[in-house]
């Protein structure tokens, strides 16, 4: 591919997605995860067209809001464990390259320039949880869920939760999520904090349009400034703590807990 010669943002047909779908309707843009067969897990391929899609709303001047979904009865389930056996399993060099993607997509988001909203269409596990939280807002429907699995499967919840979920929550209610690793109903995530809305299936579209109105009346710059300054505490302790985490989950691919438990996982399956 090709770079462009200054920050011009393009016709979503021209970007060549598999694994998202991306559309703008100015003032908004959508990026939905379009893997439903799997529930939206994160493969290689979807990371980096995530990242190149926040690039391109980031560059283009008539989207003042950004929302994220999913396809299917998903919003997304994190990382896709076959994948992982498949390819990193064993190889701590490529889950290091792997999670870099994951990154890159993280602070691609974060750092968009517009305000954006989760709209939380359905299951919503572990990396997605991680994504929703990377958003400013988040819409959820009542009858989804939150969920966090990395301890039973060997995958340690440092892609913003072990961050991010003390801030929004307190700490008590991050190590529950984190370490009990039960489902957390719309209404308790509302409740939590971990949510804006919690509303009934069929109002969320409704309530979604209902935020991304308010946003997009919002004077631009000044919205950009102030998601920069509410950035702080979140980028401080992702900064501060995603690289070690990157390193030491690299080598863990290596180790037999994660493979045991994968593997148990997918035998399930």
């Amino acid at each position: 591919m090709t770079e462009p010669e200054r920050p011009t943002p393009l016709d979503p047909a021209e970007l060549g997605f598999e694994r998202i779908v991306y559309e703008k309707t100015p003032p908004r843009a959508t990026i939905t995860l379009n893997r439903p067969d799997v529930l939206n897990a994160f493969d290689f391929r979807m990371l980096r067209e995530l990242a190149r899609a926040c690039e391109d709303a980031s560059w283009d001047d008539e989207l003042r809001v950004v929302v994220v979904t999913g396809a299917g009865r998903a919003f997304c389930v994190g990382a896709d464990l076959k994948s992982w056996s498949e390819d990193y399993l064993g190889k701590p060099g490529e889950y290091w390259k792997w999670f870099g993607a994951f990154k890159d997509m993280h602070d691609r988001l974060r750092e968009i320039g517009k305000p954006t909203v989760a709209r939380i269409n359905g299951i919503c596990v572990g990396g997605g949880n991680e994504l929703q939280m990377a958003c400013d807002l988040a819409v959820m429907a009542d009858d989804a869920f939150i969920r966090h699995v990395g301890p039973e499967h060997g995958s340690v919840p440092a892609g913003g939760a072990t961050q991010w979920l003390p801030i929004m929550v307190g700490d008590r209610r991050a190590r529950e999520i984190l370490l009990l690793c039960e489902e957390i109903p719309a209404a308790k995530a509302a409740e939590w904090g971990l949510v804006n809305f919690a509303v009934p299936r069929d109002r969320l579209d409704a309530e979604v349009d209902r935020v991304v109105e308010s946003l997009a009346a919002k004077l631009p710059q000044t919205v950009r400034y102030t998601k920069q300054q509410l950035n702080f505490w979140r980028d401080l302790s992702w900064h501060e703590t995603v690289n070690h985490a990157r390193d030491w989950l690299a080598l863990s691919m290596a180790t037999e807990e994660p493979r045991t438990a994968i593997e148990r996982f997918l035998d399930r399956k």
